[in-house]
């Protein structure tokens, strides 16, 4: 492929609300520069971007996909992000490897509220931006609505570039508030031509002109200055402007378009590659060396070798591909790099382009350049490559907690071996995925963002790996305990014609404080029981609680002290004082008031706050207690502490009650009894309840 300087580079992400238009745009981005020769749609499996058999099947973006054009002399690497709010990770991550975001708004819903949360996630990352209004050509198209809604809702001052020729259906063009020239869209939206502004618009457009280069002369007080005493600003000078305002977020610029009819996206590309920053534009890079000293590359060739990974492919056939960012330096193929992260040195092949789901081999690249190698052995996500004689760890992206665990199990027995391996293999591409195995319950999780991204991880392991699992709700870890003392004897005592089985362990069973603990006390006297038989009563006691009388649930938080015994010289051994001591643990509980503990969860819900209300609602209805409420810009922050059995599905539940806008946080707390009525259907359903035995 050819090669560019880094001031030739622009690294786009797309990013939009699911339903947005944002990948059919990206499709004419590569019709409209030649990259491919049909446009490709998302809703006939034909996307360049959308290539997954998992996205085909659900017509949504699931991972970040590149595709690299060519406009104006310029590189320019795009990243289509997805919109559902299950692969949000995808969106940090594709926004980490470009220097600008492009946000994609519905002319129809203008923004919807999952929207806000993107532009939360563009401001985080500090890139500069621009904004695409689309699907001009549908019905109910209102341009100005969404122009309304950017100044109040994302209280970002909106720069419109654009006006709308045609309404709905009738869309065939745009007024360039730049030239002052209408540009039309004819045939299949590749033929453009340019003539005078319609004469119904002309006002609208002059108008919309002066707050245009009012606007563009707040970037620079020279140019205000001159604006003020009348002076007419040249054209040179208003593009300067607008590079600069892009470049410092001053504004963000607004055009408009309908991807699917392909008309207005040359405009936008024209954007792209004649006012927004390369690379070479943008500050340097902070980041530490493994001593810890803050240490920073310059955007530039000649600087130090440094690549930041923003993301992993695990093929079982082709191996692991990493895609990275090239900070500073240039790469060659053959080469060795050093992992700052690990401390290890990775040597490569191939230098790789990526074109949606094909490869091209490359030459070389430098700073500012996004490119991919195959088998590295041990660079994941997050980790920096760099120069081993100059070493530097950037600080990756955040990766949000898992929200929703499910149980899984294979169809086929021996597989579980195959399931471990497997998603190991998957958890490299997806840091938001988590395999974890519950000690108490047996099962095996699988954590994610939502029951879509555990449900296309399924069928990822069916595909890529021939596993085939069911997913169940998991189990709640429930425990039990004891709220009262007893004093019980438990007794060994069978007698056969040769050598019999005697032991006998009086035990005092008490309560402990939650979250303290199992104790055992001996206080045995007079050597009424053997010195070198109290391990063994302990450990009958011990595996006694693993299964406790009320549901088999473990037992926790008690202590037992053994006070008195007796042994027989012949008949005793260890064997008979543990299972006396396990007899008579199994007696006590049942006479100690024992009761069953739940796992409580500490939640903190962030909504907008016209959802306030139905959240405070909802998790009252769940048992929980409200502990607080903090403000966070705009949105509220409640914490609350809620039992676990009552949010296992919470994070669809919050989808529905927020539309999407409440993100949640979730950990372990401590455990409480379980209220009478709930526990007495817990036990009912353990279909377990032991007998007291002599």
């Amino acid at each position: 492929m050819k090669q560019y300087k880094t001031e030739d580079v622009r690294n786009v992400a797309v990013v939009s609300h699911a339903g947005s238009g944002k990948t059919t745009l990206c499709e004419a981005m590569l019709f409209d520069s030649g990259a491919v020769d049909r446009l490709g749609k998302v809703t006939d499996g034909t996307s360049n971007f959308d290539f997954e058999p998992e996205e085909v099947k659900r017509g949504i973006t699931i991972g970040t996909s590149l595709f690299t054009i060519e406009w104006k002399k310029k590189k320019i690497n795009i990243l289509d992000t997805p919109g559902d709010p299950n692969f949000a990770a995808e969106v940090s991550a594709g926004l980490q490897a470009a220097d600008i975001a492009v946000l994609a708004v519905d002319a129809v819903d203008s923004l919807k509220p999952l929207t806000q949360k993107v532009w939360a996630g563009i401001e985080a990352r500090g890139c500069p931006r621009l904004l695409v209004v689309t699907k001009m050509d549908r019905e109910r198209a209102d341009f100005e609505k969404v122009v309304s809604d950017v100044k109040e809702i994302l209280e970002v001052k909106p720069l419109v570039l654009q006006i709308p020729i045609g309404k709905e259906a009738a869309f065939k063009g745009v007024v360039d508030l730049f030239s002052m020239k209408a540009i039309l869209f004819d045939g299949d939206g590749r033929n453009t031509s340019r003539a005078d502004i319609p004469a119904e618009l002309t006002d609208d457009a002059e108008s919309r002109r002066e707050v245009l280069i009012e606007d563009l002369a707040e970037v620079d007080d020279a140019l205000m200055e001159r604006y003020l005493e009348g002076d007419a600003l040249g054209p040179d000078e208003l593009a300067g402007a607008l590079k600069r305002g892009i470049l410092n977020k001053v504004f963000v610029p607004v055009v408009l378009c309908s991807a699917t009819l392909n008309r207005g996206i040359q405009p936008l590309l024209d954007l792209i590659a004649d006012a927004c920053p390369s690379p070479g534009d943008l500050p340097a890079v902070t980041g530490r060396t493994p001593s810890g000293d803050e240490v920073s590359r310059v955007p530039a060739p000649d600087q130090p070798f440094a690549g930041y990974v923003f993301k992993t492919l695990a093929d079982p056939y082709a191996g692991r591909l990493t895609l990275f960012r090239i900070l500073s330096g240039k790469l060659a193929p053959d080469s060795t790099v050093s992992n700052a992260n690990r401390g290890i040195k990775e040597r490569f092949g191939q230098l790789l382009a990526i074109q949606g789901k094909h490869q091209k081999a490359l030459e070389s690249a430098q700073a500012g350049d996004i490119v991919a190698v195959a088998k590295l052995k041990e660079t994941l996500t997050g980790d920096t490559l760099c120069d081993e004689k100059a070493s530097i760890m950037v600080s990756p992206a955040s990766i949000p907690q898992a929200v929703i665990s499910f149980a899984i199990e294979p169809k086929a027995k021996g597989d579980e071996e195959k399931i471990t391996q497997s998603l190991a293999k998957l958890a490299e591409e997806d840091p938001t995925l988590s395999v974890s195995r519950d000690q108490q319950t047996n099962e095996f999780l699988i954590s994610g963002m939502g029951q879509v991204h555990i449900e296309v991880t399924v069928d990822k392991l069916k595909r890529k790996f021939g596993v085939d699992v069911n997913l169940k709700t998991p189990k709640v870890p429930y425990m039990e305990t004891i709220k009262g003392k007893a004093r019980v004897e438990g007794k060994l005592k069978k007698q056969t014609g040769g050598r019999g089985q005697f032991a006998v362990a009086w035990l005092e069973l008490e309560p402990r404080e939650r979250g303290a603990g199992f104790e055992f006390v001996d206080k045995i006297v007079g050597g009424v029981i053997p010195r070198q038989y109290i391990p063994a009563v302990e450990k009958g006691v011990m595996e006694s609680m693993t299964s406790g009388s009320l549901a088999g649930h473990p037992v926790i938080d008690v202590r037992v002290t053994v006070v008195d015994g007796k042994y027989h010289e012949v008949d005793s051994s260890e064997q008979a004082f543990k299972i006396a001591a396990s007899k008579g643990f199994k007696k006590g509980m049942l006479q100690a008031n024992p009761v069953l503990l739940e796992p409580i969860m500490n939640l903190e819900v962030t909504v907008p706050e016209d959802c306030m209300g139905d959240v405070m609602g909802d998790l009252n209805s769940r048992r929980g207690r409200i502990m607080g409420m903090d403000a966070k810009a705009g949105s509220q922050a409640v914490k609350a502490q809620v039992p676990m059995a009552e949010v296992l599905k919470y994070a669809s539940d919050l989808t529905s009650m927020t539309s999407g806008r409440g993100i949640f946080t979730m950990e372990f707390s401590h455990y409480e009894e379980v209220p009478a009525n709930l526990a007495e259907k817990i036990i009912e359903a353990s279909g377990k309840k032991v007998e007291e035995e002599d």
